[in-house]
Formats: structure tokens, C-alpha cells, sequence
């Protein structure tokens, strides 16, 4: 693993939209979060861009990551929001050139695509975590301050749920291994390719947004079938927002089709977990080992620092 330096006080974000482009005003509005708590915000190209959906085409968001990681002046890169589209950018980027520079890098959702191509061909550790889009509605103290401890602190990390979020335990136990995961229907998509990710050892974690529960059922099984859950040792399911059902019911809610498939492994499986799309978003790091434990409570302990 190569952990990037940690994050410090002054400095100087580079904001990229690699993937869909975010609204002027939840732009402006989210970035005084930042710049009031003395960080300086430099944006890419991107940012400025519209192209249907998109943040430009893909070789200009493709361009705008690698000089972002390429600028000796920017210590750390986020990204305002997620959508579609990092698969066409992901065959541009230049993967030498961002190990060369690593940096921390963080986004979610659409991001995920970009968390795990680049840290499986660079090793560098990269975060799963809040985006500026995360604040559209308002400021939550709860995702930045475990965003900031993550990526500042060296030693003696536990991720806990906010005091009044209610994981669900649907299989006690510890377990560790590494980090990996991320939106469930990103995962599934880079099955088969080069960015498929190793799960052998990994605790995983998984979540998503409006899908119909057979859609989530679906997708739960074709990673079942690809084998993905084979090895893995342990299951945390983040908050799923706006799971949907048709009008015949499917007549199974998310747990159950969750334990139907992967209830018979001797694991701990942990579902409702604050990261994802809901109002709370824990910071996770990509290939970082944790400890995950399940028994009357649920906490994340990292094995060591995500950050120099």
C-alpha cells in the first residue's frame, strides 16, 4: 500500500467532476464548508464544463484527474460529485503518473469506478467518502469530522455509526482483512475486466440507490455467481436509499434477500452501515486492513494509518 500525506491545515484541494457536472449553486454553496475551515479549492477544467449530463467528454475529465495528481500545488483531490460515466474515462488515465504523485483521493457513488482502477494499479490508498454534493442540503458533523479524522490522523481510528443511526447485525462476529467495496451496481459492472476487484481475504462493502428489490436481488446473485462472496470475510452493506418495490410485491425486504444469499457464510454481516447516499457518510479506505465487529454494537477499526 502506499499511503498518501495526510491532509493539513491550508491546504490546497484540487476539485474535479470526472463523471456528471455539478449545479453553480450547490457548487458555491457546498465549497464555503471548505474554504471558511482554511482550505483553498482549485478547480479542474471539468468543473466549468457541461455536456449533456457530463462534466465535459471523457478525455478532458480523463486529462483534468491526471493534472490534478500531476500539480505539485494541489495536496489533495476531491470529487464534487458522482452520476455515470467513469468508464469511459478510466482507459485515459495514466495510471505511472498518478503513482508517481500519489495524493489522497475521494468520492463515492460513480467514484467507486475510479477508488478501486486506481488503487489496484497503483496501490495507493484511496477514500470512499463524502463528496461536496454531499452538503446539497445542509452541513453534516458526522461526515466531516470522521472525513477529516480519517484523513489526518496516524494511529487509533474506529469508524462508529452516529449515535442515532441503527445498524443492522444479521450475523455477529470479527473479522479482518482488507477494505474493499463500494455502489454495488459499480462493482457489478466491472466484473469480467481488468478492474474486477479481488475479494479473497477483503471485508466488503456494498451499497446503492433507487433500485427495485428485485434489482438489488439480481445483482446480489450475479455476484454470488461470479464468485465474489466466495472467500470474502465479512459483509457490510451500507444505508440503501430508496429501494423500491413494483405493484406485486416482491414481498422480501433488503435483509432478507441479503440473508437468503449470503446467510449460510461464516462471516459477520452488517447492513444499514452510514456510507453510501444516505444523510451520514463514514470515510473508508480502499485496501486499508480493518477489524470489522459486529456483536452489540458495530465499529470499524483500522489496522493502521490510510494516511502518512
Amino acid at each position: 500500500m502506499i499511503r498518501p500525506a495526510g491532509l493539513k491545515s491550508g491546504a490546497n484541494i484540487g476539485v474535479i467532476s470526472p463523471s456528471y457536472w455539478i449545479a453553480d449553486d450547490v457548487l458555491k454553496n457546498t465549497a464555503e464548508i471548505f474554504t471558511s475551515r482554511n482550505f483553498h479549492l482549485t478547480y479542474g477544467e471539468s468543473i466549468k464544463l457541461k455536456e449533456g449530463p457530463f462534466a465535459g467528454p471523457p478525455e478532458l475529465r480523463a486529462d483534468d484527474l491526471n493534472n490534478m495528481f500531476a500539480d505539485p500545488n494541489i495536496d489533495a483531490i476531491f470529487c464534487a460529485r458522482g452520476g455515470y460515466g467513469a468508464n469511459r474515462v478510466l482507459p485515459l488515465l495514466n495510471y505511472d503518473l498518478i503513482k508517481e504523485n500519489p495524493k489522497i483521493f475521494i468520492g463515492n457513488s460513480d467514484i467507486t469506478a475510479y477508488l478501486t482502477s486506481i488503487t489496484q494499479k497503483t496501490e495507493i490508498i484511496t477514500f470512499h467518502g463524502p463528496m461536496l454534493v454531499s452538503y446539497k442540503h445542509g452541513f453534516i458533523e458526522y461526515n466531516f469530522d470522521q472525513m477529516m479524522k480519517v484523513l489526518t490522523s496516524t494511529k487509533n481510528i474506529v469508524i462508529n455509526p452516529p449515535a442515532e443511526f441503527d445498524p443492522h447485525i444479521l450475523k455477529k462476529g470479527t473479522a479482518k482483512g482488507p477494505l474493499w467495496g463500494g455502489n454495488l451496481s459499480l462493482v457489478m459492472n466491472r466484473l469480467g475486466t481488468d478492474g474486477q476487484i479481488n475479494t479473497t481475504g477483503c471485508i466488503l462493502f456494498l451499497e446503492d440507490l433507487d433500485e427495485y428489490l428485485y434489482s438489488f436481488e439480481r445483482m446480489l446473485v450475479h455476484l454470488q455467481t461470479a464468485g465474489v462472496f466466495n472467500n470474502i470475510n465479512g459483509l457490510i452493506i451500507g444505508e440503501l436509499i430508496d429501494i423500491k418495490d413494483q405493484e406485486i410485491s416482491f414481498g422480501k425486504s433488503t435483509d432478507d434477500i441479503i440473508m437468503e444469499i449470503c446467510g449460510t457464510m461464516d462471516i459477520p454481516i452488517v447492513t444499514n452501515f452510514p456510507c453510501g447516499h444516505g444523510k451520514y457518510q463514514a470515510t473508508l479506505p480502499i485496501s486499508l486492513p480493518i477489524e470489522l465487529c459486529a456483536d452489540e454494537t458495530v465499529k470499524l477499526k483500522f489496522l493502521g494509518p490510510a494516511v502518512n
